[in-house]
């Protein structure tokens, strides 16, 4: 089950729902270190948003501490639900800046069938955009946060996948055999199950396709009796703690979903200090740092605020008291 942020901000998400209409200020004892000098945003008062899920959250986290240490009043409206309310909260000024991917802006928000294969130019062309909308994009991390199928490794050995090709084999050989364990919203996105099926010319079953909340499918796929294969983020920390095996996307499908900030751009015109604050932040920002981030959340049930606290201070880019 995902976990909110404690306190004041879990508060603030179970008031904030799918809207804006509440939210909490941070009130953490933070100041600049090898960002935030000088308190470049001392006297602002911003407002941090994010989606739901476990990253989104921690991501959201990172946001404001940052900005609490370059000197502003933070307002946490972290954690709505969906992908579209957040989008909206920074487009409409609701909210100020988020962590956003570059394929669910490109293919989610802007409309496009197909995906830019190329990370840089799929990032070039969503900030191209969005400036029309009032959304500003800032320079990406490498964290690609893209769709895989994964499976335990007892399954793996049986049916000998390695591929996303492999499973469209497997498919059209052993129907039954292949089973998903995917989310709502996987089921149902033209980047999701229905576009991958479709590429890989995979004949999966419709009852052999369960929705489910998606912190439940890597406990089904690391039993393996409910289903086979899963849909996974490949940022999440639970892959490596419960020793899955990732199909490779060999056909190089699914988006490139590198993570960046963006900014209301009316904020950024106000605050042009967030960009310079926020590269370095972004820069360390790593599949592998995420799934580690991921997992003391996912896996050792550590709060996000916690862990988004402790992995700035650590980095050196704040420091506490």
């Amino acid at each position: 089950m995902r976990r909110c942020a404690t306190g004041l901000v879990a508060l603030a998400v179970l008031a904030s729902g799918c809207g804006l209409t509440s939210g909490s200020p941070m009130v953490d004892d933070v100041r600049p270190g090898t960002v935030g000098a000088g308190l470049p945003l001392k006297g602002a008062q911003l407002t941090v948003t994010s989606k739901e899920f476990t990253e989104q959250l921690i991501l959201g986290q990172i946001l404001g501490l940052v900005f609490e240490a370059a000197g502003a009043k933070v307002l946490d409206r972290t954690g709505i639900q969906g992908s579209i309310g957040a989008r909206e909260a920074v487009k409409g000024g609701d909210a100020d800046v988020m962590y956003e991917y570059t394929g669910t802006a490109w293919i989610t928000y802007l409309g496009h069938d197909k995906p830019i294969t190329d990370p840089k130019k799929q990032w070039e062309a969503v900030r191209a955009a969005d400036a029309a909308n009032g959304i500003s994009w800032l320079p990406p991390a490498t964290l690609n946060n893209t769709y895989a199928l994964a499976m335990n490794k007892a399954n793996q050995k049986k049916y000998g996948t390695r591929t996303l090709s492999d499973v469209a084999a497997l498919s059209k050989k052993d129907p039954s055999a292949v089973t998903l364990c995917v989310a709502p919203e996987f089921a149902s996105r033209d980047d999701g199950a229905p576009g991958m099926q479709k590429a890989y010319g995979m004949r999966i079953r419709p009852s052999n396709i369960a929705k489910m909340d998606s912190g439940i499918i890597y406990t089904q796929v690391s039993g393996g009796s409910s289903c086979a294969y899963g849909e996974v983020f490949t940022t999440d920390g639970r892959i490596k703690a419960m020793d899955l095996v990732v199909m490779e996307d060999d056909k190089r499908f699914f988006p490139n979903y590198n993570a960046a900030p963006e900014v209301n751009s009316e904020t950024l015109k106000k605050h042009p200090a967030i960009a310079d604050l926020l590269a370095p932040v972004t820069a360390k920002l790593s599949n592998e740092v995420a799934q580690d981030l991921n997992a003391k959340v996912d896996v050792d049930g550590d709060d996000p605020h916690a862990v988004a606290k402790e992995w700035l201070v650590g980095e050196g880019l704040i420091k506490e008291g």
